[in-house]
């Protein structure tokens, strides 16, 4: 795993609110490993970069997605499903970040695939720490398909 630490991973947040994505994007920034990151503000963009849609044809394959669940357009739990449903992109690990804490949330997300579930927290010190243990479980402990 020390080789992948070295190498820049590629991360896609699909979130429509800014100020979220901009929170996620400083977080991700003060861990460990060196992160490209991409942002979808809606569904319908994330979908288009997962299938290397213009203008994404050059874009790389995400080593995670972190996604909201509800965003215009098209909502996560939408991108979900048809990720999942699609084996080029089925093995990306998905991990719902979102303010939702409903438990019909939670259980629909997983048996739709997604690999965790996390509630964002108000306060911005706990949504930095949990960004960053997000990262290093993904990028430090765990062992993902090539």
């Amino acid at each position: 795993m020390a080789s992948e630490a070295a190498a820049s991973l590629e991360i896609l947040i699909v979130d429509d609110e800014p100020g979220d994505v901009e929170l996620t994007r400083l977080a991700l920034a003060e861990g460990r490993f060196t992160c490209n990151v991409t942002v979808a503000g809606d569904g319908e963009k994330a979908m288009a970069f997962l299938r290397k849609q213009p203008p994404y044809a050059a874009k790389l394959k995400p080593d995670l997605v972190l996604l909201d669940l509800n965003m215009p357009r098209k909502n996560g739990r939408e991108v979900l499903f048809e990720m999942k449903a699609d084996p080029m992109l089925s093995l990306i690990p998905v991990v719902v970040l979102t303010t939702s804490d409903a438990e019909r949330d939670v259980v629909a997300s997983y048996r739709l695939g997604a690999a965790g579930y996390v509630t964002k927290p108000a306060d911005i010190d706990t949504l930095f720490q949990m960004i960053r243990g997000i990262e290093e479980y993904w990028f430090g402990t765990v062992r993902r398909p090539a």
